[in-house]
């Protein structure tokens, strides 16, 4: 919406209301800059969070949804750890989901295609779990909403994002999004996967959202593991949708990818403002309504980009965390005992005796080196 105040400025200069060194142009002009809209983003995302986080946080409250615990006899030692938690105010995700979709409204272009793609399934992941967290506070348990009716919903927007990624969005110099690009190869491993392309965004989108919830489980675990994640992608984004960037560094050009940046760094500052009430000890949770949400919307960030192989690079927390539950799940069935302690992984670690800060700052600093080592990848080509 922003950006029309730079189409303000070319519609005077036409009429020749303006002279390119008048103050009016130089101050319309910055906002075609997408460096400039996408700080404007993060700015503004973060300070709405502040802003509206303690009027969420009473709202929640009042409307009694607080967070149901596990019993003991569900989780046995981790009850002694968790069932301080009793009733704090969950759903917060609201507060993430909106001042993404307000930010990326106000400084994005509205007319790319990729930008309402990346909207649509975080809202739509969103509205699952806040579907599913209502459940949970309305029924005063922990199950919420049936694991098939989850994966339904959680295939069917990713289904229609990646249908609309494959084939809405245009081919730019011959570059589609259907093509596979993997980290240390400059060209395309395929050059057109065609219809597979779709079922590889939905695995990618719903794998996503799952490892994101999976991964909340502790005061700002997931939020900050999103933060950098998030900022990441802002610099794949800016990267891919920059000719000479993407030339110079050998990964596949589209201009619609120009706008990324100013939706991740909306993430970002989205996640950075959450964090200053969902920091330990927690004033708020996300819930599945953030945590689904949160997944989604960086999964097709890393499409949009054509970085979605390397999110398993840079979203290694995440996949640590789905992968402990997979691994401890077939060890269970398969052998009759468990391989951690308890899955997800940061649970092994809590009752190993880290303290909660101990694992989450530590796995923040895992998420930190996952995101450098997945820039790296940039250079190894």
């Amino acid at each position: 919406m922003i950006y029309w105040l730079y189409e303000l400025r070319q519609w005077l200069e036409a009429h020749h209301w303006i002279s390119d060194d008048a103050f009016l142009y130089k101050l319309l002009n910055i906002f075609k800059y997408h460096t400039f809209r996408a700080g404007g983003a993060a700015i503004t995302a973060f300070a709405l969070s502040l802003m509206y986080g303690n009027w969420v946080i009473r709202k929640l409250i009042s409307l009694k949804l607080g967070q149901p615990i596990r019993t003991a006899e569900e989780v046995g030692k981790l009850f002694e750890l968790q069932g301080k938690k009793v009733g704090t105010p969950t759903m917060g995700g609201v507060l993430i989901l909106s001042t993404i979709l307000i930010s990326t409204l106000l400084w994005a272009k509205l007319d790319n295609i990729m930008v309402w793609i990346i909207l649509f399934t975080t809202v739509g992941l969103g509205g699952l779990g806040f579907y599913d967290d209502y459940l949970k506070v309305s029924k005063k348990n922990s199950k919420g909403a049936s694991a098939r009716i989850k994966l339904v919903w959680q295939t069917g927007v990713a289904v229609v994002a990646g249908l609309l990624f494959a084939y809405a969005v245009p081919p730019d110099e011959g570059v589609t999004l259907r093509a596979l690009y993997v980290p240390f190869f400059k060209d395309a491993l395929i050059a057109d996967m065609g219809i597979f392309a779709v079922a590889l965004f939905t695995l990618i989108i719903v794998g996503s959202s799952n490892a994101v919830n999976l991964t909340d489980g502790l005061d700002g675990l997931a939020t900050g593991c999103s933060l950098t994640t998030a900022i990441t992608y802002a610099g794949f984004g800016y990267i891919c949708g920059n000719a000479n960037y993407s030339e110079y560094l050998g990964v596949a050009h589209h201009s619609l990818a120009n706008e990324l940046p100013i939706v991740a760094m909306a993430l970002a500052g989205a996640c950075l403002g959450f964090l200053w009430f969902n920091a330990h000890p927690a004033k708020m949770f996300m819930g599945d309504t953030g945590s689904l949400a949160l997944g989604g919307c960086i999964a097709t960030l890393a499409i949009g980009c054509k970085q979605e192989i390397v999110l398993a690079l840079v979203g290694g927390v995440f996949v640590m965390e789905a992968m402990s539950v997979i691994i401890q799940v077939i060890s269970f069935k398969k052998r009759g005992k468990r391989v951690f302690r308890m899955a997800p992984i940061h649970h092994h670690f809590e009752l190993g005796g880290w303290h909660e800060n101990q694992v989450i700052v530590r796995f923040w600093i895992l998420s930190l080196l996952f995101a450098m080592l997945g820039l790296a990848t940039l250079k190894l080509r």
